[in-house]
Parts: structure tokens; C-alpha cells; sequence
């Protein structure tokens, strides 16, 4: 090999690597897709409201009518984890919003269109980039302690939006400037929508978008990490019983049990999003995470809990042989989600430091940037030294589904 080979080698690898750069780079910009052709409204339904939507100057315009029920122009293709960028100009006095992973049901109050909305307030509240449950839940992440983003929204003008749904994050930004950050797993998917609100001013009032693109990334499934045959994949320690009887765990101990009673996961977990359904029937107990096998302690294991019990605490967070109390609801908090002697919907979130639950999808407890426990086993409790009886079903994990 002559003196210009042995050059020319590495200026061949700079190039290659530019090269291998400049593909990825390709393929990355490639993922886009318009939702809008800016000369038509194709791929493009409207849905409740008699608002007038039409195509001017590469906008899509929406122009109210005096009504009481709110429009909706909304994609035909449904949409789960996505990036999604607009941008938008929204007349003073109009209220407006994008929906996302939104649906219509026939059985779902007549038809209305419900689930997330990013929201468009150029009112004196300014919270654009919020998040509403649009007639389902209302608020789930106003602006109204992030000054910074309130303050990114310019009336009068073009404004940019960037929305990130991946799993149960669900991120806001306007004009670059963080704006919403929830947790959230009650909608997965559904189409997106370009609100009109229900006006009574004579005078169409109207909100424009443009440059309407996505990046379509899939999306997120619930797998079971209990089959509703047997316990395969958990092991029992410590007090009480556990049996499979008819689809369903049940747990049970007495009060002469001295230990907790255990049904713990083989695996451990780290990050992770978790749903089931539970029956507090008698007693105290809990949905164990991020914990650790302790079986020469009475209580069994050490680590996090969100709270089950037949009457009180549910859906607070616990630390066993820790911090104690994390987060305690109170008993009025409590009532407003928690049914007495009924099936009931737990959902834990764990990611990083970020821990949230939720229980029949109203939010109970939170936290933002905990230093604490990264991993561990999950386990169900029966609380030693009372009568406890639990039932537990519908056990499920959140994963990206198999493409």
C-alpha cells in the first residue's frame, strides 16, 4: 500500500460516515407526513357542530356559527404514539383546541367527540398548550404554574405547536417553549381533531392551521403479566393464601397471621406502566413496586406501595420500611374516586423518577423527580396481624406493540 492509499483511507471513512450521517438524517426527515395538502380538506371529516371549515392561502380555516355544541374536522386515519407540528392563528374571543387520541362513539353521550385536547386560549387565562379532557374529565394539566409557557402564546399571530404522545407521556410545546407534561394511559389512540368552540357571537370568529405534520411512531398495547388460569411468573411469601378462582386472584389472611401475606412477581421491573383491576373486600392492601424480597422481615418486602384498602388511603403512595407516607389522600380525595365493595382500576406509572397513579383514572398521587427506588420486584399484599381479603384481575403491563 502506497503513501496516497494509506491517505486516502481515512478521507474515505469521513466521507462514508457523512454519508451514513447524511442517510440517517434522510430517513429521519422522511418519517414526516402532512396531514394537509394545503388545497384541500382530504383525509378530513367533520364531526358534531355546524362550524364552516374550507381551504384559503394554504390554511385550513374554521369560522363559527352561533350554536351551543362544539365542531370538530377531524383526520380519518387514527393515530397512537406520534410527533405531531402545526402551526395555528386563532381570532380574539375564540376559544379553539386540537384533539388528540380522540374518539366518537354512538354510546358515548350522543356521539361527542371526547378525549384529549392541546389547548388554543388567547383569553387572559392563556393556557395554550394545556391539556383538557374534552367531555370526559376537563382539566388534566392547565398552565396556570408555568408561567413561562403562558406567557410563549402571541395573540394575533401565527403560533407553533409541537405534541409528542408516546405511551402514557403526553408532552406540549409552543413556540419551542415547554408548555403540558401528563401522565396519562385512560386513550391510547384515536384521530386528531381541529376544534371550533361553541360561540353565540354573530360574527364568525375564526382559528387558522397550516403545516400540518406527523410522525407516525406506532403504538402501545396492554400485554398481561397474569393469564387468569394460574400464578405462573409470581411466588407467595410470608402469611395468608393466594388461589386463582374463576379468572380471579384472591387473597386472603386472618388476623392471627403474623407476617404479611406476599404474592410477589419473579421479575424485576424498572420502568414501567401497570394496570389492574382490584376488590378491596376486607382489610388493608396494597400494589408493591420497585421493592425488594425481605422474607426474615414480618412484612416481607421493602419498597414502594400504592395503597389498596377496603375504606381508606386508596391510591396514596407508601414506602414500607422508608419515607412512610409519600403521598396520603385525604378521606374526601378518597370518596371522589375509590367505589366501596366494587371492582375498581388501578394504574401505576414508574418512569425514572417520575411516579404517578392513577385509580379509576383520576389521578391520586405523583411524583416528579424522586431520588428513590429505580427497581424491583411488584408484588400484591395482605397486611398481617387483621382479617384482609382482596380480589385482583386484568393484570396488564404497557409495551410497544409488534409491528
Amino acid at each position: 500500500m502506497n503513501r496516497f492509499s494509506k491517505k486516502l483511507i481515512p478521507l474515505l471513512l469521513v466521507v462514508l460516515l457523512f454519508a451514513i450521517s447524511g442517510c440517517a438524517t434522510m430517513n429521519k426527515k422522511d418519517k414526516w407526513k402532512s396531514l394537509f395538502d394545503g388545497k384541500s380538506l382530504k383525509g378530513w371529516k367533520q364531526l358534531t357542530g355546524h362550524a364552516n371549515y374550507y381551504v384559503e392561502d394554504d390554511c385550513i380555516i374554521g369560522s363559527s356559527v352561533p350554536e351551543k355544541v362544539n365542531s370538530f374536522l377531524c383526520t380519518e386515519k387514527h393515530y397512537g404514539d406520534f410527533i405531531l407540528e402545526l402551526e395555528l392563528k386563532v381570532d380574539q374571543g375564540l376559544n379553539s383546541g386540537v384533539q388528540i387520541r380522540s374518539n366518537q362513539f354512538k354510546d358515548y353521550k350522543n356521539g361527542l367527540v371526547h378525549s384529549y385536547q392541546v389547548e388554543i386560549d388567547p383569553s387572559e387565562r392563556a393556557y395554550s398548550g394545556g391539556i383538557y379532557d374534552e367531555a370526559r374529565r376537563g382539566w388534566l394539566n392547565d398552565l396556570k404554574d408555568n408561567e413561562e409557557a403562558r406567557k410563549a402564546f402571541i395573540n394575533g399571530q401565527w403560533n407553533k405547536y409541537r405534541v409528542e404522545c408516546i405511551g402514557d407521556s403526553i408532552k406540549t410545546w409552543v413556540n419551542g417553549v415547554p408548555a403540558a407534561d401528563l401522565v396519562d394511559s385512560m386513550t391510547l389512540s384515536g384521530f386528531i381533531g381541529l376544534q371550533v368552540h361553541a360561540t353565540q357571537t354573530k360574527e364568525p370568529l375564526r382559528v387558522r392551521w397550516r403545516n400540518i405534520r406527523i410522525q407516525d411512531l406506532g403504538r402501545h398495547v396492554w400485554k398481561p403479566l397474569f393469564d387468569g388460569k394460574n400464578l405462573k411468573g409470581w411466588h407467595a411469601i410470608g402469611g395468608g393464601q393466594w388461589k386463582v378462582v374463576d379468572g380471579v386472584i384472591d387473597g386472603s389472611c386472618s388476623k392471627s397471621e403474623e407476617y404479611h401475606g406476599l404474592l410477589v412477581s419473579d421479575c424485576n421491573y424498572s420502568d414501567f406502566t401497570i394496570r389492574l383491576n382490584f376488590k378491596a373486600v376486607r382489610g388493608n392492601s396494597g400494589f408493591y413496586f420497585r421493592s425488594d424480597e425481605v422474607p426474615e422481615d414480618k412484612v416481607g418486602v421493602h419498597g414502594f406501595q400504592a395503597e389498596i384498602d377496603d375504606n381508606q388511603d386508596v391510591g396514596g403512595l407508601y414506602e414500607t420500611m422508608g419515607r412512610g407516607w409519600v403521598v396520603k389522600p385525604s378521606a374526601e380525595e378518597v370518596a371522589k374516586w375509590f367505589k366501596p365493595q366494587e371492582w375498581n382500576q388501578m394504574t401505576v406509572s414508574a418512569h425514572g423518577g417520575r411516579i404517578v397513579v392513577h385509580v379509576n383514572d383520576q389521578k391520586t398521587a405523583e411524583l416528579k423527580e424522586d431520588a428513590g427506588r429505580p427497581q424491583g420486584h411488584l408484588a400484591f399484599q395482605l397486611h398481617g396481624g387483621q382479617d384482609a381479603h382482596v380480589m385482583l384481575k386484568d393484570v396488564e403491563i404497557l409495551t410497544p406493540a409488534e409491528l
